[in-house]
């Protein structure tokens, strides 16, 4: 796996290295010592998957808020997606700033975003599946969010939404 720091502090993309032969590929997602060398303490307790079936579709931003706040490896196993950190932590330099990988099934990038920052995607294909591996495992009644279009952050989305639930469309602006 190679790890590449991006501006925001503590979010890694993390690029699986495939062996090919004439079977296909069989590639390393996760490996705790690989990720201990690149500096990076993560050990995950649960592994989710999203499946959405439309393109389009927005999920986030969200986050676990403190005392169960995750960290979250995030990959695409079907189709591709437009994934969006921001930082969230008051104290970090990279305040309300973002940062957005194309990930997809192609090019087994992965997103490493760190408890603190909020994270959401949006499909840029139909039937687009994408893996969550996290830490710690989630807890009911600490879920948080902010609002895909907040002008706080003005992520750059390549496309409006057509499928975003209630929830994620009316979180109030970010006053932190």
């Amino acid at each position: 796996m190679k790890f590449s720091r991006t501006k925001l502090a503590g979010v890694f993309r993390v690029a699986a290295e495939p062996h090919r032969d004439a079977r296909g590929a069989f590639a390393r997602l996760h490996c705790p010592d690989e990720f201990a060398a690149a500096g990076v303490a993560f050990a995950p307790a649960q592994t989710s998957l999203s499946c959405n079936p439309h393109a389009l579709t927005l999920r986030g931003l969200h986050y676990q808020a403190a005392p169960h706040a995750e960290a979250k490896l995030v990959r695409v196993t079907r189709g591709r997606v437009f994934d969006v950190a921001v930082d969230l932590r008051p104290g970090s330099p990279t305040h309300r700033q973002w940062i957005a990988e194309e990930l997809s099934a192609d090019n087994l990038m992965a997103l490493f975003i760190p408890e603190g920052v909020a994270h959401g995607f949006l499909t840029l294909e139909a039937d687009t599946d994408v893996l969550y591996q996290i830490a710690p495992a989630y807890r009911p009644g600490h879920d948080a969010g902010v609002r895909w279009d907040d002008p706080a952050f003005g992520v750059a989305w390549p496309h409006r939404p057509s499928l975003i639930s209630d929830r994620d469309a009316t979180y109030p602006d970010y006053d932190a």
